[in-house]
């Protein structure tokens, strides 16, 4: 190609500039043509190049009772709902048509005609005497599908320092956490700490259930997953619908969401730095015994306000950390903590009661193998040597030719 002469190119440039002002403007038949029009807000071309850059997104709101009862979510709510009881007669019975089961709940759900069989009530003594209200095994699968919708709603909303049926958190957590907090205000045990330890007077049977419903409104505007949450709190209520059954899943769940207002009143209002609950079980630790007299009365007119609720008045105590703290079954001094005897006792009891269920088929050796592990974790933070030493060889003499499923899993993952 040969070189462009100077007219050439001033007629190239041309070119250019009215094919630039063409894009720009996009004129139509009944316009007058002008290059140096840049309001190109209204012209049609450039605004559909736009547009076609900047995608506009419309998010489809979640179908949250869709969710609940696809059958997905009811298959992972009965996989849950059966953990560590896949021995047991009634779940035994309820897989010989778990396909039929699993449909019929899903159907009574779409329907609305899902009802709650009656609780299986009984008292237990360990150590001290509670009424445990136990579900159905089809109850407790509807109880799961629930919480596995709407958990994650709540979830983020809780604080840090709340221990009680949360994945990650638990007991130890809350023990070690404890202990941090004591080390940070006590300095190292140089400076005198002070801990206002308190409980709720009857919780779960003092549970407000239009109070709960509020709070749980907040969060939850499906009128047809609202409707379930009613039909569970309504199996259990003693005068004035009130009350939720010790030992159900959902009993636990509700349990936060209530008790999550006590929370934010104590870290956004007193702004307590150092607090931290399990359950109705919550303790605040400060160098003032003046300020946490003060912290005490304020939270018991906020409970009695807000949530219908009351501390108990034997258990609300401020303690001289020197002097020991019950605290989730265990005596927590500044440089040691020891089981109470009580606890110690459950234990035997419970390990005791997990023996004779796998003597008679009814669980596995892994529910066994995960009870003492859970409870390994624990007390080995504890001043429990020579007792962990006493328990485990009696279980090991018992079970020496049972492998469990985790310890197949660890020695896989070896090879």
């Amino acid at each position: 190609m040969g070189i462009m002469t100077k007219q050439q190119r001033k007629k190239s440039i041309k070119s250019y500039d009215v094919g630039r002002a063409s894009w720009l403007n996009n004129f139509n038949n009944n316009s007058n043509f002008n290059a140096n029009d840049h309001n190109v807000n209204n012209h049609n071309a450039l605004r559909g190049i736009i547009h076609g850059c900047v995608k506009t997104h419309h998010f489809k709101p979640r179908d949250l009772w869709k969710e609940l009862c696809g059958i997905k979510n009811l298959e992972l709510a009965y996989k849950k709902a059966r953990k560590h009881k896949t021995l047991k007669p009634y779940v035994l019975e309820f897989e010989e048509n778990l396909t039929v089961n699993l449909n019929l709940l899903r159907t009574e759900l779409l329907f609305h005609s899902y009802q709650p069989k009656p609780l299986e009530t009984f008292i237990l003594r360990d150590p001290k005497t509670r009424k445990i209200s136990k579900s159905d095994f089809r109850d407790r699968i509807i109880h799961h599908a629930l919480c596995n919708i709407i958990e994650p709603f709540f979830e983020k909303r809780f604080i840090y320092d709340s221990y009680a049926n949360r994945t990650g958190k638990g007991t130890l957590k809350a023990i070690q956490r404890f202990e941090h907090f004591h080390g940070k205000i006590s300095q190292n045990n140089t400076s005198l700490v002070f801990v206002l330890k308190s409980d709720i007077r009857h919780y779960f049977n003092e549970v407000d259930h239009l109070i709960l419903l509020g709070f749980i409104k907040k969060r939850i505007k499906d009128p047809k997953v609202l409707w379930l949450i009613r039909k569970v709190l309504s199996n259990y209520s003693t005068k004035g619908n009130k009350g939720m059954p010790l030992g159900n899943l959902t009993s636990q769940f509700f349990a936060n969401i209530y008790l999550n207002e006590l929370d934010k009143f104590v870290k956004q209002k007193l702004r307590a730095k150092y607090y931290l609950r399990y359950v109705d079980d919550f303790v605040i630790l400060h160098n003032s015994k003046e300020e946490l007299i003060r912290w005490k009365k304020s939270i018991a007119g906020f409970l009695e306000t807000n949530l219908s609720l009351h501390l108990h008045p034997e258990k609300t105590k401020i303690i001289l950390s020197k002097s020991g703290v019950d605290f989730l079954g265990l005596k927590i001094f500044p440089h040691h903590k020891i089981i109470k005897k009580r606890n110690i006792l459950s234990f035997r009891k419970k390990l005791k009661s997990v023996c004779e269920k796998y003597d008679l088929n009814e669980i596995a050796y892994d529910s066994i193998y995960d009870f003492l592990e859970g409870w390994l974790a624990y007390a080995k933070n504890i001043n429990t040597y020579n007792l962990r030493k006493k328990i485990f060889k009696q279980v090991e003499n018992k079970f020496l030719e049972e492998i469990s499923t985790k310890e197949i899993n660890r020695l896989k993952k070896k090879r």
